[in-house]
């Protein structure tokens, strides 16, 4: 019994090749729902992917898509895609169009009436048509009224008062636009295709003494990766031999290269460009942070958008009224003594261009391009709602430590006493604080070697002073580094002088160490959290782009607070705050704001990001937190992504409301043409593929916004 369940629930994921349209997907999904073995499924259209719990071969999979001639392969199982020549994909369509022209040359000559042409006409009707009336017969059959159901009919009925050529033109005009979208849809999901062969599928791995290539799938956990210029990573890991630079750009959209040397997090797919690397493998090949990224992408385009989920159900009804329209037009009027021919004709034109292609595929295929544009940018959505709702963002908090700064301090300022000279100053302080944990004493040490100061000095007694500082001898001379407070007890005379500038230091939020001997203070070194240096200009982005309130959130002091603040240009600085504090305020400020983003590491800061409209967590790359507990992942530690999402995200939103606008537009333009007769059948179809086409075509537009685009 129980193993029994567990067959039921077993779930297996299959990567789908065929799909035309969303309703050819959702029968699909029914047909797999109803295979014996199978308790549900769930087709991902954007990512051509279907998920099946329960039990299900390939082939039954394949006899459920037959209607479609759908290609089923397992996830994980590596295909290659065989690339048809277009006139071998399509000759049906090529061989109809030929068919049509004969037709229209054949009617010219004997006229449309007659056997000839009519035949001829019969033939492009039938070898165009043959797979939309397989579908559109079995939904007419099932009651079932979808575009096929429509269209069936309508070329049925064309031919049925003689309108052979008509019928004809509707059938090839169909097939082009089914073409059309198809190429669309392949279009928009190259993004997450692309990203799938970012890393390579095989690496070179050590084993004990000998080396030898390795499929990602038998890599091990703990397993040596050796990578040679010019090659990608295929796994990610962490250094342990070697220096190089990685080109990044794949997973966190850099463009600029990175330095990478020992214990340094590195990831698969991303191209080592200078010298030799030894990795140790950290992850599995399904766990990469790559595969995280096209898992989330692909989970993101399935779920649904708040405006495809309207435009779903407005279909729903839609599509059925049309239908009961069309039959009225076609029966009422030659009830009261109009002509049959002439009402029935009209009746089929409103079937054709009742179709609901434009508007079905309004909304899927602008959030599939833009979400999948947005991966390849650097920035994760984790779905259509997020998506929506980063567009209408009217207020932001940003969290200050890692978000708006850099997360770790550094030497702002250095201000030397009686001739002394600035380099010889920083050595003596980084040679004192060498022996220091902590992370001021690190800033003056990188500070040091950045400058190349000379560290070979020996330094004795080294001892730390507690809560004040350290003390220690070079070159038989002691020092003193640390806190005014320090010095106040050594020698408040010399300090009292240096005062106003300890001050003005202090209040523009900079930590103030002081160096010197028992004597003298030699110098002052300003210490602060630098801010990044693309975060003025975001926070004025924001501004530029329609977001009226910026806020910055730290439990800082409020003095530090005010002038990083002040220094960046946001509208709001709230200090001193625990996390409780933020939670409460993104909460108070979502009542002002309806539409709230809180930008913060994912961390620290999870509270406050679940509680405002849409979190967007810093640097997702390289924790696995912010993926998980944020709407959107900024992938790189770069700030300027934010502004681009959320142009990205508005440009999405103003192109689903053209799209549907423009396709409800067209279909009430038509039926206002129906009352003076004006809509032909072929009118009535190149109106529908028009529209299919523009709203393809103006979804595809979200292609081209770039990260630098204003």
């Amino acid at each position: 019994m129980q193993q029994h369940e567990e067959k039921i629930n077993e779930k297996q994921v299959y990567r789908v090749q065929g799909f035309t349209c969303t309703n050819c997907a959702g029968m699909f999904e029914n047909n797999v729902k109803n295979l014996p073995g199978v308790s549900d499924a769930k087709v991902n259209f954007g990512a051509a992917k279907i998920t099946v719990y329960g039990n299900a071969t390939v082939e039954e999979l394949e006899k459920a898509g037959s209607f479609e001639n759908l290609k089923i392969s397992p996830e994980r199982q590596r295909i290659i895609e065989k690339k048809e020549p277009f006139w071998k994909e399509n000759w049906n369509l090529i061989l109809s169009i030929l068919f049509m022209a004969a037709g229209y040359f054949l009617a010219s000559r004997y006229g449309e009436e007659e056997l000839i042409p009519a035949l001829t006409f019969s033939a492009a009707i039938i070898i165009g048509g043959y797979n939309l009336f397989k579908k559109g017969i079995k939904n007419l059959f099932r009651l079932q009224f979808d575009m096929n159901t429509l269209m069936t009919v309508a070329i049925i009925g064309a031919a049925a008062i003689g309108e052979w050529g008509e019928g004809a033109v509707v059938v090839v005009l169909f097939a082009i636009s089914e073409t059309l979208e198809r190429y669309s849809m392949q279009k928009a999901r190259q993004s997450i295709r692309s990203l799938m062969n970012i890393a390579p599928k095989e690496a070179l791995i050590r084993r004990g003494s000998s080396e030898k290539m390795v499929n990602v799938d038998d890599i091990q956990v703990g397993d040596v990766m050796i990578v040679k210029p010019g090659q990608k990573l295929a796994m990610d890991g962490i250094v342990i031999k070697g220096t190089s630079t990685l080109n990044q750009a794949a997973i966190t959209g850099e463009s600029v290269p990175v330095t990478k040397t020992i214990d340094d997090e590195v990831f698969a797919g991303t191209l080592n460009e200078e010298g030799l690397l030894e990795i140790r493998v950290t992850k599995r090949v399904e766990d990469t942070t790559i595969s995280k990224i096209i898992h989330l992408v692909e989970e993101a385009q399935a779920e649904r958008a708040p405006s495809q989920a309207f435009v779903d159900r407005f279909a729903k009804y839609y599509t059925p009224a049309i239908m009961v329209l069309a039959i009225g037009i076609a029966i009422v009027p030659p009830l009261f003594g109009a002509d049959w021919g002439d009402w029935i004709y009209r009746g089929l034109s409103l079937l054709v261009v009742g179709c609901p292609c434009a508007l079905v595929i309004s909304t899927p295929i602008s959030i599939v391009t833009a979400i999948g544009n947005a991966a390849k940018n650097g920035v994760l959505i984790k779905g259509g709602i997020h998506l929506e709702e980063a567009g209408r963002i009217s207020a932001v908090a940003f969290d200050k430590t890692g978000t708006l700064t850099k997360g770790f301090p550094e030497v702002t300022d250095i201000a030397v006493f009686n001739g002394q000279n600035e380099s010889e100053v920083l050595s003596i302080a980084a040679l004192i604080e060498k022996g220091s944990q902590h992370p001021l004493a690190s800033a003056i040490v990188r500070k040091a070697e950045k400058l190349g100061a000379d560290l070979s000095h020996s330094v004795d007694d080294f001892q730390s002073i507690t809560g004040k500082g350290v003390k220690a001898s070079i070159g038989g001379q002691l020092y003193f580094i640390g806190s005014p407070k320090l010095f106040e007890e050594l020698h408040s005379k010399s300090i009292d002088t240096k005062r106003e500038r300890i001050s003005t230091l202090q209040t523009q939020g900079k930590t103030v160490m002081v160096l010197g001997t028992q004597q003298e203070v030699i110098a002052l070194i300003a210490v602060a959290d630098a801010v990044r240096d693309s975060s003025k200009s975001v926070i004025e982005e924001l501004h530029s782009i329609g977001v009226k309130k910026t806020v910055m959130l730290t439990g800082d002091n409020q003095a530090t607070a005010n002038a990083i603040g002040s220094q960046l240009g946001v509208a709001e600085v709230k200090a001193e705050l625990l996390p409780q504090d933020k939670l409460n305020y993104i909460k108070k400020l979502r009542e002002s704001y309806s539409h709230v983003a809180m930008v913060g590491d994912g961390v620290n800061d999870a509270p406050a990001l679940a509680a405002s409209t849409v979190g967007i967590a810093m640097g997702g790359a390289g924790t696995d937190t912010a993926l998980e507990t944020a709407d959107i992942a900024l992938m790189a530690d770069d700030l300027r992504k934010l502004p681009y999402t959320i142009r990205l995200s508005k440009k999405t939103l103003a192109i689903i409301k053209q799209n549907v606008a423009f396709s409800l537009g067209i279909k009430l333009l038509a039926l206002v043409l129906i009352v003076p007769g004006w809509l032909t059948l072929w009118l009535a179809i190149l109106a529908d593929m028009g529209a299919t086409l523009i709203v393809t075509l103006n979804s595809l537009r979200l292609l081209k916004v770039k990260k630098e685009d204003k």
